[in-house]
């Protein structure tokens, strides 16, 4: 995975894909933000805002503490797979690193900016930086497939004929298909070594969680818990909003409006999520402007709470290089890029 040129190559070359990335993070706020409009356009902003207004303080500083506190299932989630491949941290090491990758989401471009950070960390830290690339990446996989599953399973065990049965079908058929990934990826390991070159590096930094499927289980199941609690957030952020609907209807509706806004299109599925709540809780008889306000609400709140991660950035020092980890970091360089 080591780059074949020449170091001062390397840095001539470094503006270009700097300049793509910040094109694509541009490009992902102005799509979010023209969704947003069209949204708020197309329905009248007015009753919208209006809406946003009547949140009750108390209930929206009660869904950011929730979502602060639910970093803490994460931390867990990606200390467990990193001891997968013999990288051992206490977990508050874990929850620091967790919080300066949600900081760096905030402002960095790219789908993995601060999963970049919180591996640089770890791998500094503890001098191996492959392996902590390795960790981040696995954590952001695993942490999609237990919202896909999760997202199948509430479609299946909760929809009570709200929901149409072209959106049930879809909602399963990607859980269907994560369960697949996950049952096949020992089968998966042994193929990617014959796979073309470019195939073979770009996944073989993971191939060590491909190979053991039954101890990635927990931390699937830790992801299930941590987005059930992403619901409770957004249930008590309806609550404020004077939206009385069950908590079982947000355990439907959040984790299959989360495939939508897990795609990498806008900056943290804003306006996608707003799409998908119009369309989600209008079946369950949410007016549009309170869906839509729902939506702007939980990516605000998101935001705040991204801001705790301040704390960790301010206070945590950046570890420093273990000998041979000047390697370790051109071959992690390489594996994001």
């Amino acid at each position: 995975m080591e780059s074949n040129l020449p170091a001062a190559d390397v840095a001539h070359s470094a503006p270009a894909p700097t300049s793509r990335k910040y094109g694509g993070f541009a490009l992902r706020i102005g799509l979010g933000i023209a969704i947003v409009g069209f949204l708020l356009w197309h329905y009248d902003a007015r009753p919208a805002l209006r809406s946003l207004a009547r949140e009750r303080p108390m209930f929206f500083v009660g869904a950011v503490a929730l979502y602060v506190a639910g970093q803490l299932l994460c931390a867990w989630r990606w200390r467990l797979l990193a001891a997968i491949i013999k990288v051992h941290g206490p977990l508050t090491e874990f929850l620091r690193y967790t919080f300066i990758g949600i900081f760096t989401n905030l402002f960095v471009p790219g789908l993995v900016g601060g999963d970049a950070a919180r591996a640089f960390y770890l791998g500094r830290s503890h001098g191996r930086m492959g392996e902590a690339i390795a960790s981040a990446l696995a954590d952001r996989a695993y942490g999609l497939m237990g919202l896909f599953w999760l997202a199948g399973l509430v479609a299946i065990t909760m929809n009570h004929a709200t929901l149409t049965a072209g959106v049930i079908r879809s909602a399963v058929a990607v859980g269907a298909i994560a369960v697949a990934g996950y049952l096949a990826s020992p089968l998966i390991a042994r193929i990617i070594p014959m796979m073309p070159r470019a195939i073979h590096r770009a996944l073989g930094i993971v191939v060590p969680f491909f190979h053991r499927p039954a101890a990635v289980l927990p931390a699937i199941a830790i992801s299930m818990v941590f987005q059930a609690s992403l619901a409770v957030c957004q249930y008590i952020l309806a609550r404020g909003l004077g939206i009385n609907l069950p908590l079982s209807m947000f355990l439907l509706i959040v984790p299959i409006s989360g495939v939508l806004a897990a795609m990498p299109l806008t900056l943290n599925g804003l306006g996608l999520r707003e799409t998908a709540y119009l369309f989600l809780f209008g079946m369950a008889g949410v007016t549009r402007d309170d869906a839509i306000a729902l939506g702007l609400l939980y990516f605000l709140a998101t935001m705040i709470g991204g801001l705790f991660g301040a704390i960790a950035f301010v206070t945590t020092e950046v570890p420093h290089a273990l000998v041979h980890d000047e390697a370790e970091t051109s071959k992690a360089a390489s594996s994001l890029s």
